[in-house]
C-alpha cells in the first residue's frame, strides 16, 4: 500500500512544471523562513534537495549568509545510517548514494543530531497529524528517533504532497510542521 502511494504522488510531483515548482519553492522559503522556530536556531540541519523535492539549495545558502550553522546528512550505508556533515557551502556536496548530493568532508566536520536546534525533513508525502511518509529506506526515522531533546522536525512539501491521512507505524517518526507553497500545516 505504502508503494502504491509513494508512487502516485510521487508520480504527482514529477509532474508539476520546473516555473511552477520554482515559484512554489519561493513561497515556502519565505513561509519557513518566518517561522520562529527558524529565526532562532543557529544550527539547521537541511537535507540536499534531489530530482523534484523542494529545493533546498538557496535555503541552505541564505542560512549560511544569516550565520547559521548548516548540517547536511550523508548516507553511510554500511552503518545503515545518517552522518552529519556542518558545510560551509554547496560546492561541498556531490552526487553521493542514489545520487543525493552529499558532503564529501573530513570527520573533524561532522557533527551530532544533538548539535542540531532544527531538523528541516524530506519526504514524499505528509498529512495533517504530522505523519510522513519517505522514500523507504527508514534513514530519517532512525536518525530522528535518537534526538533526546526537543527539537522542531520541519517538512517542506508542495502542496500536491499532502493528503488527509496517511496511516503510520510505531518506528515513523512525525514532524511538528508541515511548510507547502499554501500553507503552514501544525501538527495538532
Amino acid at each position: 500500500m505504502k508503494n502504491i502511494l509513494r508512487k502516485k504522488i510521487l508520480e504527482k510531483r514529477n509532474s508539476i512544471p520546473l516555473p511552477e515548482r520554482k515559484k512554489k519553492d519561493i513561497l515556502i522559503k519565505q513561509r519557513l523562513f518566518s517561522l520562529s522556530a527558524f529565526t532562532v536556531a543557529k544550527t539547521v540541519l537541511f537535507y540536499a534537495s534531489f530530482r523534484t523535492e523542494v529545493d533546498t539549495s538557496s535555503m541552505i545558502e541564505e542560512s549560511l549568509e544569516m550565520g547559521k550553522a548548516v548540517l547536511v546528512p550523508k548516507v553511510n550505508k554500511k552503518l545503515q545510517r545518517l552522518l552529519l556533515y556542518e558545510i560551509k557551502n554547496l560546492r561541498e556536496l556531490s552526487p553521493g548514494y542514489m545520487g543525493i548530493p552529499e558532503p564529501s568532508l573530513p570527520d573533524h566536520r561532522l557533527r551530532e543530531i544533538e548539535d542540531v536546534a532544527l531538523v528541516i525533513v524530506p519526504g514524499v508525502c505528509f498529512d495533517h497529524s504530522g505523519n510522513r511518509l519517505g522514500y523507504g529506506a527508514g534513514y530519517y526515522d532512525m536518525l530522528l528517533s535518537h534526538i533526546k531533546k526537543k527539537v522542531p522536525f520541519i517538512a517542506l512539501a508542495y502542496e500536491e504532497q499532502v493528503i488527509d491521512t496517511l496511516t503510520s507505524e510505531n518506528h515513523d517518526v512525525r514532524v511538528d510542521m508541515v511548510v507547502t507553497d499554501c500553507q503552514i500545516i501544525k501538527r495538532p
